[in-house]
């Protein structure tokens, strides 16, 4: 496994801790189609959210969410729309981001973007 995978993998992690701990519920992880992969699916407050998780290192140049582009975006809105398809949600509708920064001791901290795109 890259270390680019194994940092992807603790971010995701990290961000499905934290959204469970702020109340929010895992509905999907890593739900993928032929369009894309959204990495967390979850809702709170009668919302489904479309959750990209995107992990640097604490010295990266740029924060992780410079790396969700036109492309990836609607990539993971055509995904999105596969989900309500085929799962027939109903509800309001949102795509965030979350930033997990792996610190050089190994914490991690987390910022939650809502509304993202």
């Amino acid at each position: 496994m890259t270390e680019a995978k194994i940092k992807g993998n603790i971010g995701e992690i990290a961000a499905a801790r934290y959204l469970r701990d702020n109340g929010f519920k895992i509905l999907a992880g890593n739900y993928a189609t032929k369009t894309g992969e959204i990495d967390i699916i979850a809702s709170k407050d009668d919302i489904i959210r479309f959750i990209e998780v995107k992990t640097r290192g604490e010295n990266a140049m740029l924060p992780p969410s410079s790396a969700v582009d036109r492309e990836k975006i609607t990539n993971i809105k055509s995904t999105a729309a596969a989900f309500i398809a085929e799962t027939k949600m109903k509800g309001d509708r949102r795509f965030d981001i979350i930033e997990v920064i792996i610190h050089d001791d190994g914490k991690t901290g987390i910022k939650y973007i809502e509304d993202a795109f």
